[in-house]
């Protein structure tokens, strides 16, 4: 019975991770095509920025996008600095 519980969470786990996936991917996309996000590797990590406004360094390409996407919608800026 525990086991079964078990893989039904994991199942749905998984599904939420694809869909919220699905939607980071879809908004970069989306910027892509418009032109609207730019990145770029440094010494410090990945650099992201959206629409010329830096939202994100991190040493993971992945982290960086999805960084900057919350911070995106939250309004919240950073100033690019190495994270350490």
């Amino acid at each position: 019975m525990l086991a079964i519980i078990h893989d039904k969470v994991r199942s749905e786990a998984a599904m939420l991770a694809d869909k919220e996936d699905a939607t980071l991917w879809r908004w970069f996309s989306e910027l892509y095509d418009e032109g609207r996000i730019r990145w770029c590797r440094s010494a410090q990590g990945w650099l992201v920025s959206v629409d010329h406004k830096h939202l994100a360094t991190e040493t993971d390409f992945d982290a960086a996008i999805r960084a900057s996407r919350e911070r995106y919608f939250s309004g919240r800026l950073r100033r690019a600095e190495a994270r350490r």
